[in-house]
């Protein structure tokens, strides 16, 4: 896929808090096959790659039908709590007291699902000189410390933070292992989806944001530092695969033990099958290393 057609589909599919819904074709097939919809909420870094993923199985399943809803990690993990979604998708780990949630209210426990592997980059302005950052002068510029780019040896301007809302894994991930869990600066403007921080940074000579690395096509993104004694890494997929670059992490579906619904149990498997891993390298996301993915599939190969 070419970096134009990639950016179509993410500026297309990621607007805000973006609600895709993808059906199949009509069915000839069983019944068992035509199943009510599966549904998965939650992750809007997630989005692209769960509608890709939903497109190619409908494609292969007629009688199918995936809805793929965004919203945020929260909004997804809140909605499997209430019954209201098959699967959430996350960009952060479910809190204990969400899975403590799930086991009171079902009786099960919850399955934690490693699909791909993602990073986080640093957006800045392409005519921004400055490449990179540590994590420090990160955290330092998103609490507040550091405020102007002349400090980190840009220009003399002010620096614009964007962020993403509170809902979001994106935004829990940042915090806890950037900000250390330090209170993002007051200035941060919060923004409902990496494609709208994008949008914000390309517009803003003074702006930084952050979001998933699929995203990133068209605009500039930092090298990362580890500490001052480290080398400076850029966000491409093959860092984030070998651990190199330091804002790495696992993209995540939940559910409520094995889901009652066939097409659901089917479609976890088929994404983790090669099949469905090579559709998240095409969208911009990492698959899981092989030993992993081989781990966790065959946690859903137990007979039905």
């Amino acid at each position: 896929m070419n970096a134009d057609s990639r950016w179509s589909r993410i500026a297309s599919s990621t607007i805000a808090a973006v609600s895709i819904v993808v059906m199949g074709a009509c069915s000839s097939r069983a019944p068992s096959e035509r199943a009510r919809a599966v549904t998965v909420k939650g992750s809007d870094t997630m989005v692209i790659l769960g509608q890709r993923w939903a497109e190619i199985y409908m494609q292969k399943h007629p009688g199918a039908v995936i809805q793929v809803t965004g919203g945020g990690s929260g909004t997804g993990i809140a909605a499997l709590i209430n019954g209201t979604t098959d699967i959430a998708q996350s960009s952060r780990p479910i809190k204990p007291s969400e899975a403590e949630q799930v086991k009171a209210k079902f009786g099960v426990d919850v399955i934690e699902t490693p699909v791909a592997l993602d990073g986080l980059a640093v957006y800045v302005h392409e005519s921004n000189p400055v490449s990179e950052l540590s994590l420090a002068q990160l955290k330092a510029i998103y609490t507040g410390r550091l405020t102007n780019w002349k400090e980190v040896g840009g220009p003399d301007l002010p620096i614009v933070l964007y962020s993403r809302e509170n809902n979001s894994g994106t935004y829990v991930y940042f915090k806890e292992h950037v900000l250390e869990n330090a209170d993002f600066a007051p200035a941060a403007q919060t923004l409902p989806g990496t494609a709208a921080v994008i949008n914000a940074v390309a517009k803003d000579p003074k702006a930084i944001g952050y979001g998933g690395i699929a995203y990133g096509v068209g605009i500039k993104a930092l090298k990362i530092k580890k500490d001052d004694a480290s080398p400076a890494v850029a966000p491409t997929l093959e860092n984030v695969a070998t651990g190199r670059y330091p804002i790495s992490r696992e993209l995540y579906f939940y559910t409520v033990g094995r889901p009652s619904n066939p097409v659901a149990r089917d479609f976890i498997r088929w994404i983790l099958s090669p099949e469905g891993q090579a559709i998240v390298k095409e969208v911009g996301y990492y698959p899981l290393p092989e030993e992993k993915r081989r781990e966790v599939a065959r946690r859903w190969e137990q007979p039905e």
